[in-house]
C-alpha cells in the first residue's frame, strides 16, 4: 500500500486518506511506497505467486489486501520475439509487448483497475472521464465489477467499437462535437457540479500505478526469455503516446525496481511516437522545450494518439532527455502500413498505435540511432478489433459455387494475386 502521495513538481505531500486530484500545484500526484521496508520481497517470490494478473505486485500498489482489487485478470500480457521475416529480419533481437490481450482489449485495463480499486476503498459511488476510445471502454468495465456508475465523455467521432462497448456496459455516453480537451473541459465541469470523481489521465494519482505495471512485467519477461533469475530491461522501449500515462509509469516502476535492489541504475532509451497530425510531445521535445503547448488543429485516425495536450507534459520530456531517448512521428498512412506488416509478417493483429511503434523502429534503425543488434521493445496498446472501420478487404475472391469452372477461375485469381499460394 503506498505511504504518501507527492506533488510531481514540488515534492509537497497530500492527504492519502482521502479523495485526490491534481496536487495544489496544479500537477499529477504521485504514489510513494515504503521501499526500503520491501527489500526483503524477492523476484523469486513474484514468480512463485499463483496470482495471474498485474495484482501480484500488489505490495506496490494501491491496495492494503490484494482481495480488495478490482479485477479482471489485468496484466501478464505476451512478450513476443518477433520472427525474422520482411524488414523484422533487420533486427536481431526485437519484441512486442501486446497489451491487446488486455481485458477490454487495451492497455488502459491496468490504470482502470487500480484507480477503480481505490476509488471504491475511499467510498466512490460515481466516476466520470473524458477518452478518445480505449479509456472508456476500460473504465465502463472496471465500474461495473465494482458497482459504480460510470459518465463518459467522448469525442462523437470516436471508433464505434468504443462508444458501443461503453453503453452496453451501462455507462452514461455523452458524444461532444470536439476533441478529447474538450471533452476533458466539459467533464470537469460536471465533476463539479454533480459530484463526481474525475478519473481523467494524471488527473488523479492511481491510474499512473496500474500503467506501471507494464515496466514491471517486462523486466520478468525478458529475464524469463533469456532464462535468467536476473531481472533486466531491454536497451530501447517504442512506446505509442497520447496522454503518456505509460511512459510516466514504467519509467516509475524502474525507478522503484531499482530501489527494492531488483535493478541497477541502466536504464532503456525511452521513445516517443506520435502522429503527425497531433505531436505536441514531438515538437516540444525537439524544440528544446520543458513544456508541451496545446498542439493546434489535432487529427489522426489513431484515437488514442489524438491527444492535444497532456497534463504529464514535463515529465515526458524530462523522462526522454534523463534517458537519451527521442521522440518521432509518423502518417496515418504509415501506421496503418504498420498494422497490416505487423499481421502479416508477425500474426499480431495490433491497433494502429502499436503499427506506429514498429514502423518508427524502422525509420530508427534506417537512421542508425537504434542498431541492428540492440534489445528493443514495442509495445501495442491495443487490438485491431477496436479499429475494424479503418480496416479493408480490397482482394477478396468472389466465387459461383454453381459454376463448374468455379476452379479454374479460383486458379486464375490466385496466380494473379500478389502474394500467390500455389506454384
Amino acid at each position: 500500500m503506498h505511504t504518501s502521495l507527492v506533488c510531481s513538481l514540488t515534492g509537497d505531500v497530500h492527504d492519502l486518506h482521502c479523495l485526490q486530484g491534481l496536487s495544489r500545484a496544479g500537477k499529477p500526484l504521485l504514489a510513494r511506497y515504503d521501499l526500503q521496508s520491501l527489500r526483503g520481497l524477492s523476484p523469486d517470490t513474484i514468480r512463485r505467486r499463483s496470482e495471474r494478473s498485474m495484482w501480484r505486485f500488489h505490495e506496490i500498489l494501491p491496495v492494503n489486501d490484494p482481495a480488495e482489487a478490482v479485477s479482471l485478470g489485468e496484466g501478464l500480457t505476451p512478450f513476443l520475439k518477433c520472427t525474422q521475416r520482411g524488414e523484422f529480419a533487420r533486427f536481431s533481437d526485437l519484441w512486442v509487448k501486446d497489451e491487446g490481450f488486455n481485458p477490454t482489449q487495451s492497455f488502459k485495463a491496468r490504470g482502470m483497475s487500480a484507480a477503480i480499486t481505490r476509488a471504491l476503498a475511499l467510498g466512490v459511488k460515481t466516476v466520470a472521464l473524458p477518452s478518445a476510445g480505449n479509456a472508456a471502454g476500460a473504465a465502463t468495465a472496471y465500474a461495473a465489477r465494482a458497482g459504480m456508475q460510470c459518465v463518459i465523455f467522448v469525442p462523437e467521432d470516436t471508433p464505434p467499437a468504443n462508444i458501443l462497448e461503453s453503453a452496453c456496459g451501462g455507462a452514461h455516453v455523452v458524444l461532444v462535437n470536439g476533441l478529447i480537451s474538450d471533452c476533458g473541459r466539459l467533464c470537469r465541469a460536471a465533476c463539479d457540479r454533480f459530484g463526481w470523481f474525475d478519473l481523467s489521465t494524471l488527473k488523479e494519482p492511481f491510474r499512473l500505478e496500474g500503467k506501471k505495471t507494464m515496466g514491471y512485467e517486462l523486466a520478468f519477461d525478458l529475464a524469463d526469455a533469456r532464462r535468467t533469475e536476473t531481472l533486466q530491461l531491454p536497451d530501447v522501449i517504442l512506446y505509442p503516446t497520447g496522454g503518456g500515462t505509460g511512459l510516466i509509469g514504467m519509467w516509475k516502476a524502474f525507478d522503484e525496481m531499482e530501489q527494492l535492489g531488483w535493478i541497477g541504475p541502466a536504464r532503456p532509451r525511452m521513445v516517443v511516437v506520435q502522429a503527425e497530425g497531433c505531436a505536441p510531445i514531438v515538437k516540444a521535445f525537439h524544440d528544446g522545450a520543458v513544456s508541451a503547448p496545446m498542439f493546434p488543429n489535432a487529427r489522426t485516425i489513431a484515437s488514442g494518439l489524438r491527444v492535444p495536450a497532456a497534463v504529464g507534459d514535463f515529465l515526458m520530456l524530462d523522462i526522454l532527455r534523463r534517458s537519451h531517448g527521442t521522440a518521432i512521428t509518423l502518417s496515418d498512412s504509415e501506421l496503418m502500413q504498420g498494422v497490416e506488416e505487423l499481421a502479416r509478417f508477425q500474426g499480431i493483429h495490433g491497433a494502429p498505435e502499436g503499427g506506429a511503434v514498429w514502423r518508427a523502429a524502422v525509420q530508427l534503425l534506417n537512421t542508425g540511432w537504434i542498431r541492428s543488434d540492440e534489445t528493443v521493445v514495442l509495445f501495442n496498446t491495443g487490438a485491431a478489433v477496436k479499429y475494424n472501420h479503418l480496416l479493408r478487404c480490397d482482394h477478396a475472391i468472389r466465387l459461383d459455387h454453381t459454376s463448374p469452372s468455379a476452379m479454374d477461375e479460383l486458379e486464375k485469381q490466385l496466380r494473379a494475386s500478389d502474394n500467390p499460394v500455389i506454384g
